[in-house]
């Protein structure tokens, strides 16, 4: 897996202002995007299979699929009636679209793209391992899963393509992919932003105020959390600005957001005026 140029970016090429620039520590603890994209690989269950079409010979042909991921690699359980097997049989380059829906803007939700060659697994350890993650995430296959025109497939991922929504966007690292683990907050995300923005909407405010640039802020809510910290979107007198603050340590339970959340507010409460 290779790149003659990877570019990342969280920012559209544009030119920078004094206004635009960060309200926060570009340097605060992030998820790289090899991790943000194996976590959106990793939650979703349903993706587009595209193939290179018998008939029309050559054309892309996209279809609708569910999926695993075990040990970085799609895996499928396909019939041989399907359109897009008859196609992999033929050639077996392929990619896999996967996509979020959580924004009423769906630009603003996260996609990743794997792109590979897509084979039938022939080797016994092959197939118990792609069953074993495929059931996990899809157990009413299990039902199918032994007909006789079922079989099992895995992309082999050759190239990642990350969109983070606007402007959050890379080829991820063959290295980063391997080494990505998903987040183990993920599950718990929308339950903790509904809790803060809620019920704690004032506490998000003093963190902003006392531990990033955005002393002017009039409101703030939570747009994301994960391991390593959260994002909110602030309101200033520039109109929304993005910021992003760090826990203390790498964290996997909700308990442990609410600590880090709970000492970030002490510490705020602390610190001298102005």
């Amino acid at each position: 897996m290779c790149h003659s140029a990877v570019m990342k970016t969280d920012a559209h090429a544009r030119p920078r202002t004094e206004a635009e620039e960060p309200l926060y520590d570009p340097a605060v603890a992030t998820p790289t995007h090899g991790e943000r994209a194996m976590t959106l690989a990793c939650r979703a269950r349903t993706a587009t299979l595209c193939t290179i079409a018998r008939e029309p010979a050559g054309y892309p042909y996209g279809s609708f699929v569910t999926y695993a991921i075990q040990a970085g690699h799609p895996v499928f359980l396909i019939s041989t009636l399907a359109e897009h097997t008859r196609n992999l049989a033929a050639d077996p380059r392929a990619s896999l679209l996967i996509a979020e829906s959580d924004h009423e803007d769906p630009l603003a939700d996260g996609r990743v793209t794997l792109i590979g060659h897509c084979r039938a697994l022939e080797d016994e350890e092959g197939r118990c391992e792609a069953r074993e993650a495929f059931l996990a995430s899809h157990p009413n296959a299990a039902y199918y899963a032994d007909y006789g025109d079922f079989s099992w497939w895995r992309l082999e991922v050759g190239w990642v393509r990350y969109i983070g929504g606007y402007g959050r966007m890379s080829w991820v690292e063959p290295d980063d992919w391997a080494a990505a683990k998903p987040d183990p907050l993920a599950a718990h995300a929308r339950g903790i932003l509904e809790d803060m923005n809620a019920d704690h909407a004032a506490t998000l405010l003093e963190l902003c105020r006392a531990f990033s640039r955005a002393t002017d802020a009039s409101a703030a809510s939570m747009t994301g959390v994960d391991r390593y910290g959260f994002e909110m979107s602030v309101t200033t007198a520039r109109g929304p600005r993005p910021v992003r603050l760090a826990f203390s340590r790498p964290i996997s339970t909700p308990e442990q957001a609410r600590e880090e959340l709970v000492d970030l507010a002490t510490r705020a409460r602390q610190r001298p005026a102005g």
